[in-house]
């Protein structure tokens, strides 16, 4: 069990809200702490991902942070307190759970970065579906610095940067800023600081505009087809939007483009 388990009437290491749309915003709760992935933190982000996967109602997830950061890594002091292989392997084999289960999730999600984002908070920007920041955010895979290379985040890191910035990144361990990170391809949206929420708005409302269905279909192929050759990707594709095609809401956009009205669809569905 981890460190810093709350007491019955502590706060929630992740703090959810949900309002009218379906919009979901899951806040790390642990600012003293820079909201470190402790062990706690990593099953409470789990379970609240999952309770977002089992939610029928669900549009949008936005990960936040509380406090001065986003979310600086792995908590070392909990790491370091009993060293073993078989430790690590678990930790790190429940982090990359944790991971998955973003990318996995029928709807897409937007992580809102202020503050620090480093080592596994930086492997969490980039494993979520899109990335806002504010303009003086800042990004790091800096284990390097301490013997230890990020290999975990690396995985995120290369299948958004370029290979060569995801490894100059890696083996340098140095900061780059949030202008930086738009450029490369870590984040969408770079705002200023007290704009910030406005523009997550901005990119939320957008996104809840739409089907929901087509949504969940284009998602779960987005990702499938990225990990396939390029003749299965476009099978896999095909098939994808003759379903979405087949579907109620695809059927009435399209007459609708036709008809030169505006479609007369729920996006709940």
């Amino acid at each position: 069990m981890s460190h810093d388990t709350p007491p019955a009437t502590a706060e929630p290491l992740v703090l959810h809200e949900k309002d009218s749309r379906g919009v979901v915003t899951l806040t790390l709760n642990r600012p003293q702490a820079f909201n470190s992935l402790s062990e706690a933190m990593l099953d409470a982000l789990q379970a609240a991902l999952d309770r977002v996967a089992a939610d029928a109602t669900a549009r949008v997830v936005v990960i936040a942070g509380a406090g001065r950061a986003f979310c600086a890594g792995h908590d070392l002091k909990e790491m370091r307190a009993a060293p073993s292989y078989d430790y690590y392997e678990r930790l790190f084999a429940q982090c990359a759970r944790m991971m998955m289960t973003i990318q996995r999730l029928p709807v897409p999600v937007v992580a809102r970065v202020h503050g620090i984002a480093t080592a596994a908070g930086c492997q969490l920007v980039a494993m979520c579906d899109l990335a806002v920041a504010a303009e003086d955010a800042r990004f790091a895979v800096s284990g390097v610095n301490l013997g230890l290379f990020c290999s975990t985040p690396s995985v995120a890191l290369s299948r958004n940067l370029s290979r060569k910035f995801a490894f100059e990144m890696l083996v340098t361990g140095e900061f780059i800023g949030a202008a930086e990170a738009r450029e490369k391809g870590l984040v969408n949206r770079v705002a200023a600081a007290g704009q910030l929420d406005a523009e997550v708005e901005r990119l939320v409302a957008a996104i809840v505009a739409k089907p929901a269905v087509a949504i969940a279909a284009g998602k779960g192929l987005f990702y499938r087809q990225l990990e396939r050759p390029i003749a299965e990707a476009y099978d896999d594709a095909g098939r994808t939007m003759a379903c979405n095609m087949m579907d109620a809401s695809a059927l009435e956009g399209v007459q609708a483009f036709i008809d030169k009205r505006p479609p007369a669809w729920s996006t709940k569905t």
